[in-house]
């Protein structure tokens, strides 16, 4: 089974820009959809943007980042990133680096159909 270790999350100005990065390790993360979600304190944990696996491709956005932010991977060096252009104080939350099971092709949104998850990196934007 694949592990997952986030980083580059900090503290950014209404605006600015961040990159997060999710590396995968254990096992190749090719055959994995990956995604990446977001809890904000006091709230529940949302879909921000998802990629599918290497044999289906595509990228999906929660409406609230569409234009703003931008998931990618990187097979060769077992990498996911997601990076965020201006940001909004809303953006302010943890978010986790998040894997399917294998081989997955149903709803990437979805937080149930993710099984593996990171321990999550905080990001926080000041307005």
């Amino acid at each position: 089974q694949v592990q997952l270790v986030e980083s580059g999350g900090g503290l950014v100005q209404a605006g600015g820009s961040l990159r997060l990065s999710c590396t995968a390790s254990g096992r190749t993360s090719r055959t994995y959809a990956m995604g990446w979600f977001r809890q904000a304190p006091g709230k529940e944990r949302e879909f921000v943007a998802g990629i599918g696996w290497i044999g289906i491709g595509g990228t999906y956005y929660a409406d609230s980042v569409k234009g703003r932010f931008t998931i990618s991977r990187d097979d060769a060096k077992n990498t996911l990133a997601l990076q965020m252009n201006s940001l909004k104080p809303e953006d302010t939350a943890v978010y986790y680096c998040a894997a399917t099971a294998p081989y997955y092709s149903g709803t990437i949104s979805s937080m149930e159909n993710f099984k593996v998850w990171g321990q999550g990196t905080q990001v926080t934007v000041s307005s």
